[in-house]
């Protein structure tokens, strides 16, 4: 009778959704983000972010020099804000996912499209923090480029 009670309760769980690993869950913020864009949410879009998050774009100048682009979390959720939902399609692959305690990292191939149109590609690159049970974006920094693309 034990046994049935505990396997009842395995298959509650696993229902439940109690069994997702923390590879899952920080798969599901990163994939928030891109569904966030996708939409043209904001609000989705800044709570995949922590208070003090980072963004940066690796790209180069004119003249050939790397540079390192900032840009600011609010800015960028109301730039996602003014698009018509589907214009910003950012299609992601997810490479390696590694997890230790509450630090995440994340390496994602994407290619980018913009009003249905290749746009740009390159790789994202996230660090992740568990805050409160709860996996959110400290850091991003992505590379750009029009060609090489995976």
């Amino acid at each position: 009778m034990k046994t049935c009670f505990f396997v009842a309760g395995c298959l509650l769980c696993s229902i439940l959704g109690f069994s997702q690993t923390p590879t899952d869950s920080v798969k599901m913020v990163v994939g928030k983000l891109f569904t966030a864009m996708k939409a043209g949410d904001s609000l989705m879009l800044t709570q995949c972010f922590t208070d003090s998050a980072i963004l940066q774009t690796v790209a180069k100048t004119k003249e050939g020099k790397v540079s390192i682009r900032n840009e600011d979390v609010r800015d960028f959720a109301k730039q996602i804000a003014g698009m018509p939902k589907g214009d910003a399609d950012e299609r992601i692959t997810f490479n390696m996912v590694k997890v230790d305690a509450d630090l995440a990292i994340v390496w994602t191939p994407y290619q980018f499209y913009y009003k249905g149109s290749f746009s740009h590609c390159g790789v994202n690159s996230f660090h992740l923090v568990r805050i409160n049970g709860e996996w959110k974006i400290q850091y991003l920094i992505d590379t750009r480029r029009k060609d090489n693309c995976i």
